[in-house]
């Protein structure tokens, strides 16, 4: 399956709470943390906030890199999720709801108090709604 972006690039606010995130997970990949960040944005119902990402950081990696050995299953649930919220599921708007999501779920995690070692991030999604 075609992946949505072929390049994950970052805002800095985005970079800023990941590194939070880092120190407080001990998980040192940015690749893990943005996979966790984007199930937890795809698990809430609503749909994100279509706001402008200034992807400004230096946090940058390739599909590949950020999906691993998934990127099919990651592009999967992103398309399944634009027909949820019919949305178009052409690879732009699918592109656009990567990074909203991703960033999105970046900042619930950031923001989650209740996060504080890498075994609360299970907590943080099943939790969230």
């Amino acid at each position: 399956m075609e992946p949505p972006v072929e390049r994950v690039r970052l805002s800095q606010t985005a970079k800023d709470q990941l590194t939070k995130l880092k120190r407080q997970t001990r998980i040192d990949r940015w690749n893990v943390l943005c996979r966790w960040a984007l199930c937890r944005s795809l698990a809430e119902p609503s749909p994100p906030s279509p706001v402008k990402i200034s992807t400004d950081s230096n946090v940058e990696m390739t599909w590949r890199v950020f999906a691993g050995d998934d990127g099919d299953a990651y592009a999967i649930a992103l398309k399944q999720r634009c027909h949820q919220d019919n949305l178009p599921t052409d690879l732009e708007t699918q592109a656009q709801q990567f990074l909203l999501h991703l960033h999105r779920g970046i900042g619930y995690l950031a923001g989650d108090t209740r996060l504080k070692q890498i075994e609360d991030l299970g907590t943080s999604l099943k939790t969230q709604s």
